[in-house]
């Protein structure tokens, strides 16, 4: 589990200005928001290796209080039968 203390130090790094062009820069060219597929698995793995760095960046930067918060009183109801 990542501390609060790693967590606020990537909000840190990646809330100036040069921070958040670097993050953007990152998105595009390590497929973020964009198809990892390849003919070649491979390149497939390679692609998506980079696309999980990316996505792991953008989830340091998500406040997990509002997460825990927006998740409060939710129920999964996969799996239950009948009612």
């Amino acid at each position: 589990m990542i501390n609060d203390q790693i967590r606020e130090n990537y909000r840190i790094t990646f809330a100036s200005p040069e921070g958040k062009e670097v993050l953007e820069e990152l998105r595009g060219r390590f497929h973020a928001n964009s198809p990892t597929f390849s003919v070649d698995p491979y390149e497939t793995a390679f692609r998506e290796g980079q696309r999980s760095v990316v996505l792991f960046l953008q989830n340091m930067l998500v406040d997990q209080n509002v997460i825990n918060k927006m998740l409060e009183g939710y129920e999964d109801d996969v799996g239950r039968t009948g009612s």
